[in-house]
């Protein structure tokens, strides 16, 4: 298959994928409306970053090694829950902001900007969705004969893609109409991500038990 109609097609899935709601939107989602643009920005390219990990092992040969050996995968699908627990937890634990509806652009927020972009490329990097996806990416839609070139093309396009996708949704949810809207019942809406994500946590920490 030439370069442009394989670029295409995996350009094409990878907006699907990414544009699902799952863990990383949640981060986006939670972050923007708690905090501000800054830190669901940084996020953001947290997240974007988090795709050249799964292009990485993709590429180095561990993905084939963890779709061979199911105890592995197993593992790292309880490493994932785990870690989502903690962020969901967090999330519920959440109270009302008394007297601020909304943040000046003059303070910090409650957390700093190297916490959330780790925060977006360790939920990324620790999904196993994610591995699921590239594992299929890489075995079914991009060609066998494709250049390594092409292969690191491919991946630093997602990662970009990603990153802008969730940019681009950290300035809608911060615009000042729609924030606000939020920031009046915004602990409610950071307990409601954080069933989410515990949600997700037990799905995938189930889905790996009951594989043993």
């Amino acid at each position: 298959m030439s370069f442009w109609p394989e670029f295409l097609l995996v350009a094409s899935v990878h907006f699907v994928a990414v544009a699902s709601p799952g863990p990383d939107f949640a981060i986006v989602l939670r972050y923007a409306v708690r905090y501000g643009v800054k830190v669901a920005l940084s996020a953001s390219i947290g997240i974007g970053l988090g795709i050249l990990l799964h292009v990485a092992y993709s590429l180095l040969g561990i993905g084939l090694l963890l779709q061979t050996t199911p105890w592995l995968f197993q593992l790292f699908s309880v490493c994932a829950a785990s870690y989502l627990a903690y962020i969901g937890t967090q999330a519920l634990r959440s109270g009302p902001q008394l007297g601020r509806e909304t943040e000046q652009d003059d303070k910090l927020p409650a957390i700093g900007l190297w916490q959330s972009f780790r925060t977006g490329l360790l939920t990324n990097g620790l999904n196993p969705k994610a591995t699921l996806f590239f594992l299929a990416l890489f075995a079914v839609i991009i060609s066998p004969q494709t250049p390594l070139s092409f292969k690191i093309i491919y991946g630093v396009y997602m990662a970009i893609a990603t990153a802008l996708w969730f940019c681009l949704l950290s300035f809608v949810l911060t615009r000042q109409k729609i924030r606000s809207f939020l920031l009046h019942q915004g602990y409610w809406f950071d307990r409601l991500m954080g069933v989410v994500l515990l949600a997700l946590a037990m799905q995938l920490l189930y889905s790996a038990l009951k594989a043993f």
